[in-house]
């Protein structure tokens, strides 16, 4: 039988793996897919599970559960070999071990990309994973509990200042979701008020939100302003060294949560390959979605996602390529498995063509934005869409029904403000008072 390997279970990888399941025949083809997480995380939910409006298991959804005829092996792809149709994985406790196929297929994702600011890879935090979404949630809740418990002053205040770099849709979403929760918070702290809550937003360009209108984006400025946040438009992080923040403007104060949302690039698996790849690092591809050398197709080699340079056929991609957002992961992972089943069995390709279906957005509860080209829509009606697009958008109908439920259960008991931020040392309290023999 031909054997796929697919590198990445993220949006690409795991359609791509569940139509191969559903159009491919019996003992017609092998799939294996490698991934470091047994789990697809559904990243649009990320600010929401940052501020515990979704539950972080609910927000992702199991490779072993639902890819019942896929090998799967939770580990990570070192180096591919096209020209020996190999790739190297390694597994945590084992040697790395090669692992040879006949069709490979890249959808290894993206990661946070960053600059070399002072403090930022040793005190930042990302918004890119859902480990990373539950430690903001953490450190929001335990930073309310120490504050309260402190005199007015700068430990204080720096307990109680947020930053938030890159004001794009990522951007957005967790700092206005994140302060909506610190907001809700104060009604259990009464010795901390609304005035001592710092929300900083620091955006290189001089707009947020460049996937709405301008109307679209100052409506949003003026919704933040009006909820005592701050938005420093055409402003740089100079520093972030032991969490005091230097901007560009010449503002400086210290702050304990620093989210790092300033875009994403390509994972650096692509670099690890003798596949050929652009000036990002991304793979390059034809429409068909397969890997490329120049016009050439390789054969046997295709990539899609966030780690491929995919023409935009509608001509609405930013350098004529796809944007790395979920809706063209999505699509081109379900495109993938088609095509790759019609090379199989000689078949024609199909090329990757998808209009964009509008920006939707959620600023915390009962706050939205939609923008599909001229056409607009903000506040509570946007909030629901939102979360209407994103639900149904979920694969998987057990979470689906999980994630509606627990927007349900939140509506009719309240937020749920508790911080399990033990979990990070389990064994604390029992190696305390555990007996230890006598010397």
């Amino acid at each position: 039988m031909p054997r796929i390997l697919i590198v990445g279970g993220g949006y690409a990888g795991f359609y791509t793996a569940r139509k191969l399941e559903k159009y491919l025949g019996k003992n017609e083809a092998e799939v294996t897919m490698v991934d470091p997480l047994p789990y697809m995380t559904y990243q649009p939910f990320l600010p929401e599970v940052a501020v515990g409006s979704i539950e972080p298991r609910h927000a992702v959804v199991s490779h072993r559960r639902h890819l019942r005829r896929t090998e799967i092996i939770t580990g990570r792809v070192s180096d591919v070999s096209h020209k020996d149709k190999k790739v190297t994985i390694e597994v945590p406790g084992l040697a790395p071990f090669d692992r040879e196929y006949d069709y490979v297929v890249v959808t290894a994702g993206a990661v946070s990309r960053t600059f070399p600011i002072p403090g930022v890879a040793e005190f930042a935090i990302g918004m890119k994973t859902i480990e990373e979404a539950v430690e903001v949630r953490h450190r929001i809740l335990t930073n309310f509990d120490k504050a309260a418990n402190l005199p007015e002053g700068p430990e204080r205040a720096r307990l109680m200042s947020y930053v938030v770099i890159g004001g794009g849709f990522a951007g957005i979403e967790a700092f206005a979701e994140m302060l909506s929760l610190a907001t809700y918070l104060l009604r259990y702290y009464p010795t901390l008020k609304f005035e001592e809550i710092n929300f900083h937003l620091v955006e290189a360009m001089g707009r947020i939100m460049p996937e709405v209108s301008l109307k679209t984006s100052h409506w949003v400025l003026k919704n933040l302003a009006n909820r005592n946040a701050k938005v420093h438009l055409d402003t740089q992080l100079l520093s972030a060294h032991n969490g005091v923040v230097e901007l560009s403007n010449g503002q400086k104060f210290e702050s304990d949560t620093i989210v790092w949302t300033a875009g994403v690039m390509a994972n650096p698996v692509a670099k690890h390959t003798d596949l050929p790849s652009d000036e990002r690092g991304r793979i390059l591809a034809n429409p068909a979605l397969q890997v490329v050398d120049g016009d050439t197709p390789i054969e046997g080699a295709w990539t899609a996602g966030d780690v491929a340079a995919v023409p935009d056929l509608t001509g609405d991609g930013v350098a004529g390529y796809c944007v790395p957002n979920a809706q063209h992961a999505v699509r081109q992972g379900k495109l993938m498995a088609k095509n790759l089943v019609a090379a199989i069995r000689g078949e024609g390709l199909k090329n990757y063509f998808h209009k964009n279906m509008g920006a939707v957005a959620g600023l915390g509860i009962g706050v939205g934005v939609f923008q599909y080209r001229n056409f607009a829509v903000t506040g509570f009606l946007a909030w629901l869409m939102h979360r209407g697009y994103h639900g149904l958008a979920m694969p998987m109908w057990e979470r689906k029904i999980r994630v509606f439920g627990g927007w349900v259960a939140n509506f009719v008991l309240r937020r749920d403000v508790v911080s399990i931020n033990a979990i990070k040392e389990p064994r604390l309290a029992f190696e305390t008072w555990a007996s230890r023999p006598k010397s």
